[in-house]
């Protein structure tokens, strides 16, 4: 790797985190579009989900592709081409598919309008598998971290902003009491077109710009057996789309098909573990469990954090949760995603050379600073804000935690897990206001797993660092898997428990995601510690 002076790539770097403002703004967005979908479309709570399902999906088959690529040309794809080259391709790769929602809108297809979701993601996906190494290439590798932390905190600003936005150009103001039926999908238009362009202009950009060329032609190790989990994973991924299509010609409801979605790829992971016992050869960084584990509390994750925003919208339409409007629930969204930020600027702290007193003082100080920058953002396009002050409650909860947690992987991943399972089992068992904001404070658990998850699954594997690495970024399917299945679970469990709604009963989904990251940081201690490695003497800061 050739790299200048980081004094000469402050610009670059200024310009590079606006793609990470886009995979934000764009995500959290989903959250307003998909309960508008549903009603201009006229769908079923899982078909809605779609919109989820394809956008993470093109995330998964984009690092499918790489992978496969890579493993047959037995060198690293994406370094050859150059993490520049990469991210130029995935802003055209995105820009293409922005513009392409304008005739998919156009024709009134839902279908049409989940394939350009999809050419987005793929885009999406270059873009994120070359510009988190490229940040930390634009400058000393021992202040990469620090970088990132930066421009993971613009996605979350995007996260704040994409719902809002999206909520004002569909309905025209945040506030206006608008049904979907009354508004007409071209009112996006506008904000394809805005995004296409600007893709193309950062794309310029980079063409242009004198940056560090990163390459390399380094031979990457062999992995054939972790070929054939990856390729059933895919045939599972398959699965969620070809639902319905199956249950209208075979006569089975199509929510089996859904369940047996996530039953094949939990129980192939689960498979690869044992199998790898027997001989290690040929499955490359999937021989250590802690992999396989993080692999699933990745998909895990993500799934929990999409599903529980993805399929709000439509709770928030219950009587007993308000029967809001569409135009009424883009704060909701944005207070969702303010939560992850909130959180993330709060884990960042530990990422600089501060004394210990400083750093207590910043634990309490910035969370809720950060909830009023929130605040203020839906203020500014006329949201009675006031409604949502006692979230502060949710904050400080968060605030214990952290200081219970000790910014130590283990600790605060059980601690935010467990918090996780409480706060969804406290919505589930109340209405209201008490619910939502018990929902929505699934944000504030979420915000800093990732790094958290990924220290503990990466860890130990050595030459297989960087392969590992490319596994846990392809579960980011968990974001496509997990919000159908919710969906489905919504749209048939109306009669389960009495005087609940489905959508409401439906998040039972998320719970078990959490119950489940309690059980993985638990269970990958106990295997790091077999293997002689004791993580928790090491600090975490926010990322992803």
């Amino acid at each position: 790797m050739e790299q200048k002076n980081a004094k000469n790539y402050a610009s670059a770097l200024y310009t590079l985190v606006i793609v990470f403002f886009f995979w934000g703004f764009l995500a959290a967005s989903n959250g307003v579009f998909i309960p508008f979908c549903k009603e201009h479309f006229h769908l079923t709570q899982f078909e809605s989900q779609l919109i989820d399902f394809t956008f993470y999906g093109g995330y998964f088959i984009g690092s499918l592709i790489l992978y496969f690529a890579s493993q047959a040309s037995k060198v690293d794809i994406m370094n050859k081409l150059g993490y520049k080259n990469g991210i130029i391709l995935g802003l055209i790769i995105s820009a293409v598919g922005a513009l392409g929602m304008i005739p998919a809108i156009a024709t009134g297809s839902f279908g049409f309008i989940l394939a350009v979701f999809f050419i987005i993601a793929v885009g999406f996906s270059l873009q994120q598998t070359a510009a988190n190494p490229f940040v930390v290439a634009l400058g000393e590798p021992e202040t990469g971290s620090n970088r990132l932390n930066f421009a993971g905190s613009i996605n979350n600003i995007g996260g704040l902003l994409g719902p809002v936005v999206v909520g004002v150009i569909l309905f025209g103001s945040a506030t206006a009491k608008i049904e979907a039926k009354d508004v007409q999908i071209s009112s996006v238009n506008n904000l394809y077109y805005m995004l296409a362009g600007l893709f193309i202009a950062v794309a310029v950009f980079f063409w242009f710009s004198n940056l560090p060329k990163v390459t390399s032609d380094e031979k990457i190790e062999s992995s054939s057996k972790a070929n054939t989990p990856l390729f059933i994973i895919f045939i599972a991924f398959l699965l969620i789309l070809a639902a319905d299509p199956l249950s209208n010609a075979i006569h089975i409801p199509s929510q089996y098909f859904v369940y047996a979605s996530l039953a094949i790829i939990v129980l192939t992971l689960v498979g690869t573990i044992f199998a790898a016992k027997g001989s290690k050869e040929g499955w490359g960084a999937m021989q250590y469990p802690q992999l396989i584990l993080g692999m699933l509390a990745i998909f895990t994750y993500v799934g929990t954090e999409v599903t529980i925003q993805s399929n709000m919208g439509s709770l928030l339409k219950t009587p007993e949760f308000g029967s809001f409007a569409e135009s009424a629930i883009s704060p909701y969204i944005s207070l969702y995603w303010g939560s992850l930020m909130i959180g993330r600027f709060a884990g960042s702290i530990g990422a600089f050379n501060l004394s210990k007193t400083t750093k207590y003082i910043l634990y309490v100080l910035v969370p809720f600073i950060a909830f009023g920058i929130v605040l203020l953002v839906n203020a500014v396009t006329g949201v009675n804000v006031s409604n949502l002050y006692v979230y502060a409650v949710c904050v400080a909860i968060l605030i214990v935690a952290f200081f219970i947690g000790k910014q130590k992987p283990t600790r605060t991943l059980s601690v935010l897990a467990l918090l996780g399972v409480a706060f969804m089992l406290t919505g589930l068992l109340t209405t209201g206001r008490v619910a939502t904001f018990s929902f929505i404070s699934g944000g504030l658990c979420c915000s800093i797993m990732w790094p958290s998850i990924f220290s503990l699954a990466i860890t130990g594997l050595g030459k297989y660092t960087s392969q590992g690495s490319a596994f846990l970024i392809m579960m980011i399917l968990g974001g496509s898997i997990i919000p159908p299945l919710q969906g489905k679970i919504a749209d048939g469990s109306g009669d389960i428990v009495k005087g609940m709604s489905g959508i409401h009963f439906s998040y039972i989904v998320p719970a078990l995601g959490f119950a489940y990251l309690a059980y993985f940081a638990w269970k990958v201690s106990k295997e790091l510690r077999s293997q002689g490695i004791d993580l928790d003497h090491v600090e975490v800061a926010a990322g992803h």
